[in-house]
């Protein structure tokens, strides 16, 4: 986010959540009512949206449109039934997809515990969740092993750059490749 050339810009969220401590409205997430994300998605205002662990969450679509008409790529963050709507309505040459995995699972519960945020309920939520996920990496254009976060975050710069200076992808590009190469998750 931080390369310049990328002209990146982080697509803010809205969710029925209440906010952690250090999180702001309108930097962070967009903060509403169950009712006012409902009336959203009922008018068909929602690029992507999508409940996760007791909580609903989705991407309006007029902020994400006032980004693009400013020139920007946005960069959504979104889970895996998020993804399959926006790859179903927005995929194309111009669309670059990643889905970032953990070392291994035991590694997620480790980083989701080290937060404190979470009861065990949640936890134990979140890892089902996550273990169906990664079922579904095969959706993606590229699945990028997050063990080391600069490492992660330059193999996706580096992509994209690629991308970019190729005038988009490929048409006969291959879905699911791994960055770093044949790495494999442990279950």
């Amino acid at each position: 986010m931080a390369d310049k050339s990328l002209n990146m810009t982080y697509s803010i969220s809205m969710t029925t959540r209440k906010p952690r401590e250090f999180e702001k409205e309108g930097r962070d997430y967009f903060f509403v009512s169950q009712e006012e994300f409902n009336q959203y998605v009922k008018e068909g205002r929602m690029l992507e949206h999508a409940d996760y662990v007791d909580h609903s969450y989705g991407t309006p679509k007029d902020y994400v449109e006032k980004l693009r008409n400013e020139g920007k790529n946005v960069l959504l963050e979104i889970d895996v039934k998020g993804a399959k709507q926006v790859l179903g309505k927005e995929d194309g040459l111009k669309t670059v997809s990643f889905f970032i995995v953990p070392p291994s699972l035991k590694e997620l519960e480790r980083r989701i515990r080290s937060r404190g945020s979470e009861d065990e309920g949640t936890i134990a939520k979140r890892m089902a969740v996550a273990k169906a996920e990664i079922a579904n990496d095969k959706l993606y254009d590229y699945i990028v092993l997050n063990d080391n976060v600069q490492t992660a975050a330059d193999l996706i710069r580096t992509t994209v750059l690629s991308i970019a200076k190729a005038g988009g992808k490929k048409p006969d590009q291959p879905k699911a490749q791994r960055l770093p190469a044949g790495f494999k998750i442990q279950l």
